[in-house]
């Protein structure tokens, strides 16, 4: 038998109910299988989609994912699905569980869906279309924005959390147990970013390069280089853990700040190991 072409098979996502199913792919079969209630509570744990938030589901099937999140969480959600007979089914689903004011399904290719602020995307999709909607995903949505997905990962964009559920009646993909992953899109970090610390080193400075969410951080304060112990970037919130020594005393600093644009607004917790203190913080990107 011919096999479809591959981007037709954005796989439904699953949903909340004991008889849930979604597409996925098992030896070049495309079979409808049931998708456990468990995992779908945690892909919906992990977003957190919240109400007055956009979901957007690529191959939404028969709907259960967009539903569940309008019904429990408020959400107002879009289905995306190639099969009009899935459409048609999820329009109907929503009518039935009485949120077919938040739910809203459309016939349509995935890689032609406008994700330009939506907060969350929830997919299970074959691994190279996860591949190829990776670009988009980074492109359109904003800084902050979470994407969850079941068992497939973005290769090089490595997940910011992944858990792994025991699924005993899971029969497609990997047998018997499911990995949910959850990236938040990143905020645009690089740069030369200066702060002034009146109480604390004076004029500071932080040289950031990054690749995705990962980041290379150098640290100086009074014109000497600090040791930057570790950084996170998660969306828009930023770690850093800094140690040196300051007017001629080691310190250890945990710099917490929110990236909006060309500004981070946070607060930095000192400590020399006896005592500690927190003071706001605000850097600006030079350059």
């Amino acid at each position: 038998m011919k096999l479809p072409n591959w981007t037709t098979l954005a796989i439904c996502l699953l949903s909340g109910t004991a008889s849930a199913q979604s597409w996925a792919w098992d030896d070049g079969t495309t079979p409808f299988v049931t998708s456990p209630p468990e995992v779908v509570d945690r892909m919906l744990r992990l977003a957190e989609p919240k109400a007055g938030e956009s979901l957007v589901d690529l191959g939404s099937g028969d709907g259960r994912i967009v539903i569940e999140a309008a019904r429990r969480y408020g959400t107002r959600g879009l289905g995306i699905e190639i099969d009009p007979s899935l459409v048609a089914r999820a329009r109907e689903n929503a009518r039935r569980a009485g949120v077919e004011a938040l739910a809203r399904f459309e016939v349509q290719d995935l890689f032609e869906t406008d994700l330009r602020g939506v907060g969350v995307v929830t997919m299970y999709l074959l691994p190279e279309v996860n591949l190829k909607v990776m670009p988009r995903l980074l492109q359109d949505l904003k800084p902050g924005a979470r994407v969850v997905s079941h068992d497939y990962d973005m290769g090089a964009w490595r997940p910011d959390e992944t858990i792994e559920l025991p699924v005993a009646e899971k029969m497609v993909g990997p047998l018997g147990r499911s990995k949910i992953h959850l990236w938040l899109v990143p905020a645009n970090a690089r740069g030369t970013w200066k702060a002034a610390l009146p109480a604390h080193g004076g004029e500071w400075e932080f040289r950031i390069a990054q690749r995705l969410q990962m980041l290379e951080v150098d640290a100086r304060a009074q014109g000497r280089e600090m040791t930057v112990r570790g950084s996170r970037l998660r969306g828009e919130e930023l770690k850093l853990v800094v140690t040196g020594s300051l007017d001629g005393k080691p310190w250890n600093h945990l710099f917490r700040g929110t990236l909006k644009g060309d500004r981070i607004e946070g607060e930095v917790l000192i400590s020399d190991g006896d005592n500690h203190r927190t003071l706001p913080w605000t850097a600006i990107r030079s350059q």
